[in-house]
């Protein structure tokens, strides 16, 4: 799989944890985002809670969802 250079990538902080592997990010710039996670993540184990820092990974046409693609 390619990856899309036009895609936006951001940091965040996980505000809340909700079902299905859904959180919402607060991000630098204040927006309130909606995400989940990539599937290498979900393959891992990745535990991700409230008050985690993450990178989000946007693209250009829907500004209000993302994918979480890696924790700091």
């Amino acid at each position: 799989m390619v990856k899309d250079e036009r895609n936006i990538k951001i940091d965040g902080v996980v505000t809340e944890a909700l079902p299905n592997t859904m959180f919402r990010v607060e991000l630098e710039d204040g927006r309130l985002v909606l995400t989940t996670l990539i599937g290498k993540m979900r393959r891992r184990y990745i535990r991700v809670f409230p008050g985690d820092k993450v990178k989000v990974e946007m693209t250009p046409y829907d500004k209000e969802r993302g994918r979480i693609v890696y924790k700091y």
